[in-house]
């Protein structure tokens, strides 16, 4: 996921890198993230996760001041990994990412659900008190069970008006 900015006519590329030990760190309570990650990283590479093969590193500061080469992931490895770690911590990311799938899956079985989903969050954008679709009723829940669709398309049909 590679963003391509322009600044004064020069493409300028920019990508966000996570530290994967301190991830780790936060997700499993670890008193040893480090050790937590190489083992982790040694199981994977035997399952064939991409992932691992596809980590860099990069220089980042540690606790002592000085710059270390640490392994860091992107935003999709992140996630990736974030789902082989069993932890109460990592259980939230796991099910929105497995909410956000279904929905991609469901959008791709009917594109209009897909532009539904788009309005309802530009108008949560454009007007804050305008429920959107995972609290309909606005009671700042986040329930499963609420329906997916509370503005329809429809709404949003362009009128005809008269001079």
């Amino acid at each position: 996921m590679t963003n391509i900015k322009l600044f004064e006519s020069k493409k300028i590329r920019s990508q966000w890198y996570f530290s994967v030990v301190d991830i780790i760190g936060v997700l499993t309570d670890s008193p040893n993230p480090r050790n937590y990650w190489k083992v982790l990283k040694h199981r994977l590479t035997k399952e064939g996760n991409q992932s691992v093969t596809n980590c860099n590193q990069l220089k980042m500061e540690s606790a002592d001041g000085k710059l270390y080469l640490i392994d860091v992931a992107d935003t999709e490895q992140l996630l990736r990994l974030i789902q082989s770690i069993p932890s109460p911590k990592a259980e939230p990311f796991k099910q929105w990412l497995a909410k956000v799938g279904y929905e991609r899956i469901e959008e791709s079985e009917n594109p209009e659900l897909s532009f539904d989903r788009a309005m309802q969050n530009y108008m949560h954008l454009l007007v804050p008190n305008v429920p959107s679709r995972r609290d309909p009723l606005g009671l700042g829940t986040n329930s499963a069970e609420a329906p997916l669709h509370y503005l329809s398309r429809s709404e949003f049909a362009p009128c005809r008006c008269s001079q």
